[in-house]
């Protein structure tokens, strides 16, 4: 019984790194069931034993890696009470530097950003995605109206989550199109800085 569960963990984790590559090469929908199959080296039906339908793998392949939004959300809910915006700020740096340092992340995270189209049965994934985007904006908010008299005349926390958020998902777009835009391991500070020179009173963390 063991071998046969040891088998079977086998086949399902080389259909989700097949399913993994596919995506990547040549994007979610032009991708079939049949292909990575043929891919992984398995039947159809071996797919299907594992995975109820795309969308099922698709979300079983998401479900490998926390993605920066969920990151971002594990990390804020515990944040720093006592200076919200520098544990926002650190946080952010954290995310922004993490792009480099798992591939398969960075994998996933390109095939949900570029080679992913949102038809009917994805629909899913981009409510989660979109969830995720929400309960961000709403953290962010409250961490920046615990400290909101520290922020610039007319920014409300509200405008400060949208527009930060607005940087984040922009830096990891355009870092996982192009790796060449920034060093993502040194830079994230530099990039963050003017955004919250920009929402912060006095703001001196670029050090």
């Amino acid at each position: 019984m063991r071998r046969t569960k040891e088998e079977a963990e086998k086949t399902r984790t080389a259909i989700l790194a097949s399913a993994e590559r596919l995506f990547l090469a040549r994007g979610v929908a032009h991708t079939s069931l049949d292909l990575i199959a043929k891919e992984a080296g398995v039947t159809r039906g071996a797919v299907y034993w594992h995975f109820e339908n795309k969308s099922h793998l698709f979300h079983e392949m998401l479900n490998q890696v926390r993605l920066p939004p969920e990151q971002l959300i594990e990390r804020l809910s515990v944040c720093d009470q006592q200076d919200p915006i520098k544990a926002l700020h650190e946080l952010c740096i954290e995310v922004v530097t993490s792009l480099g340092q798992n591939p398969q992340r960075l994998r996933i995270l390109t095939i949900f950003l570029h080679r992913c189209e949102f038809t009917d049965e994805l629909r899913e994934a981009e409510k989660r995605h979109y969830a995720f985007v929400e309960l961000f904006i709403q953290l962010s908010e409250q961490l920046f109206a615990r400290a909101s008299h520290q922020l610039q005349p007319g920014v409300t926390p509200r405008i400060a989550a949208r527009a930060l958020h607005g940087l984040l998902i922009g830096l990891m777009t355009d870092w996982t199109h192009d790796p060449q835009l920034y060093n993502a391991e040194q830079d994230p500070a530099a990039l963050l800085n003017p955004m919250f020179c920009g929402l912060v009173k006095n703001w001196n963390r670029g050090d």
